[in-house]
């Protein structure tokens, strides 16, 4: 091959490496800003119930939170004495449905809210310092 033909090459490689770098960032840049909760937003919340529970009550908390205004999905694991649930924020607020929770359960029951160190932990399905690099590195170029 001739020197002007690797030349070409190699600059047509560096433009579609480039051009792709650049979409990759514009994705990430967009994808990570913070929305506003629209009507398709779920959200999940936890509560941690402090008395013991079987599974009897597992089934009344069930049926209870599918009951409550904008609660989609409901998990109550007995053994751990955790309820997770998720739901649609602007039909109602996951700490009113904590709320109507205690009253309506004489149980020790309290919303899980992690802290910002969890928060800023994230995904644990990737390593969170090349993450935090990478999401870091973007945003000081926007």
């Amino acid at each position: 091959m001739t020197k002007k033909k690797v030349r070409r090459i190699f600059i047509g490689t560096m433009s579609v490496f480039l051009f792709l770098t650049l979409v990759l960032a514009i994705h990430i840049y967009v994808v990570t800003r913070p929305k506003a909760p629209d009507a398709h937003t779920l959200v999940m919340a936890r509560i941690d119930i402090k008395n013991s529970i079987n599974q009897a009550d597992a089934d009344k908390i069930t049926t209870w939170l599918y009951q409550q205004k904008g609660v989609d999905h409901v998990l109550v694991n007995p053994k751990t004495k955790i309820v997770v649930f998720t739901f649609f924020p602007l039909k109602e607020s996951g700490d009113q449905i904590v709320k109507n929770f205690q009253t309506s359960f004489n149980y020790d029951a309290k919303r899980y809210v992690p802290t910002q160190a969890e928060i800023e932990n994230g995904c644990p399905a990737v390593p969170a310092d090349i993450t935090n690099k990478v999401t870091t590195y973007i945003k000081h170029i926007f």
